[in-house]
């Protein structure tokens, strides 16, 4: 589980933004919204966390800062060149900013123990690395990697805590690589949960990640698969009953790249083509409908199934840039939900995103107060994330109203013309 985001100079998020998951110690839907670790540091975990802001106010960048630590971490030993730079935007509009390092740090939960890891960059090269770990409440000192301005070299210090071939992955980690990355690639097992963490408890849907319907597809056509997308359906208020897949083979076509040659080819194969029809039954009757009958919004709940549906049963961290796209406030509400409830979410997965639809503020039982957070922009153009716990609102304060009157930021400021010529 997620505990904390830390991010600084990326993007219009110039300053140091936290984006915690820790309870607070308000008593609302405690049994429902947290989940206890049985970590002193962090008893209560927050199952869920929205994020509002205005276009371009900056709360996509902070999805955009995950995203990118998660890529360095999975990329930098394998996929990046020696000598090739990081795409990494520092804050632009601050010329001390521009051209001081961007700095990431997550700390995560896995089993009882909790691990906090690090690293600030430049597009040239890793300035620094660490990795700290709580197996007790004293934090092991696992590594940490500083380079040295003076010298031209890294320096690493390491803790006994830590097993393995050190000096191996120490000398064949690059300037642009993570000394993570390098270790586990040469089959570092103590530091394979941390990359692990990244690459398959950490998932993130926006832009730059898009869903793939083929996983609810490939569910579909399992019998156990297609009760369970049907009966997730069910649990969102979506009266599907069934849901059938027909394969045929379509003429298709592909590139190829003859290399003796030197010369592409496009050919005519076959492919898989899948139809989905939907049988829909309430109580007036019952009727089969088209993929292309389905509203945008159970399109989209229906291409999420199966990747929401795998993060429930295996406790993960789901990330979601604009959750409301497509999607109806109710059904917002109802996948929510599904992250909040016992019977759905018994592994301990997590649920942050952003979104536009300020009717969830005071949809009733859905949220803690301290499970919202804002991010706007200030005068220079740099993002703030704020929670919204830090305006002490009123128990029973209304706060979409309260939002949209512009009392805990994040929203635009308009003017009275719109742009129009008078």
């Amino acid at each position: 589980m997620l505990i904390e985001f830390r991010v600084k100079n990326f993007r219009s998020l110039c300053d140091e933004q936290v984006l915690s998951l820790v309870a607070s110690s308000d008593k609302a839907l405690q049994d429902s919204n947290t989940l206890p670790t049985g970590v002193a540091a962090a008893p209560l975990l927050l199952r869920s966390a929205v994020i509002y802001g205005a276009n371009a106010g900056g709360k996509s960048n902070l999805i955009k800062a995950l995203q990118f630590m998660r890529d360095v971490v999975l990329e930098s030993a394998s996929v990046i060149q020696p000598g090739q730079s990081f795409s990494v935007q520092p804050f632009q509009l601050d010329a001390s900013s521009a051209g001081q390092p961007s700095i990431f740090e997550v700390t995560f939960l896995l089993g009882k123990v909790r691990y906090q890891y690090g690293f600030a960059m430049t597009a040239q090269r890793i300035i620094s690395e660490h990795l700290l770990v709580y197996k007790t409440a004293k934090p092991q000192r696992w590594f940490t990697r500083h380079f040295d301005a003076d010298t031209g070299k890294d320096i690493y210090t390491y803790s006994s805590s830590l097993k393995g071939a050190k000096s191996l992955w120490e000398s064949a980690t690059r300037p642009n690589a993570l000394f993570l990355s390098m270790a586990v690639q040469l089959n570092s097992a103590a530091l394979r949960p941390v990359f692990d963490w990244f690459a398959h408890h950490l998932v993130i849907f926006n832009e730059q990640s898009a869903l793939n319907p083929q996983l609810t597809i490939q569910m579909l056509q399992q019998a156990d698969g297609r009760k369970e997308i049907c009966d997730f359906m069910s649990a969102a208020d979506i009266s599907i009953a069934n849901i059938d897949v027909e394969t045929r083979k379509v003429p298709g076509h592909a590139v190829h790249f003859d290399l003796t040659a030197g010369r592409t080819e496009v050919r005519t194969e076959e492919v898989e083509e899948h139809r989905l029809r939907f049988h829909h039954v309430t109580d007036q009757g019952q009727a089969v409908f088209e993929l292309a009958d389905e509203s945008s919004g159970t399109r989209s709940l229906l291409f999420l199934a199966a990747p929401v549906l795998n993060i429930l049963n295996q406790g993960l961290t789901l990330v979601i840039d604009e959750l409301d796209t497509s999607l109806h406030t109710l059904l917002v509400r109802a996948l929510v939900r599904l992250f909040h409830r016992a019977d759905t979410n018994s592994g301990g997965a997590q649920l942050i995103f952003t979104t536009h639809d300020t009717s969830l503020l005071d949809a009733p039982d859905l949220l803690r107060r301290d499970q919202v957070w804002f991010v706007e922009k200030d005068p220079d153009q740099a993002s703030s994330l704020v929670a919204l716990a830090e305006f002490s609102p009123r128990k029973h304060e209304a706060l979409e109203r309260g939002y949209l009157m512009g009392r805990y930021g994040g929203i635009p400021f308009l003017s009275s013309s719109l742009g129009l010529k008078r």
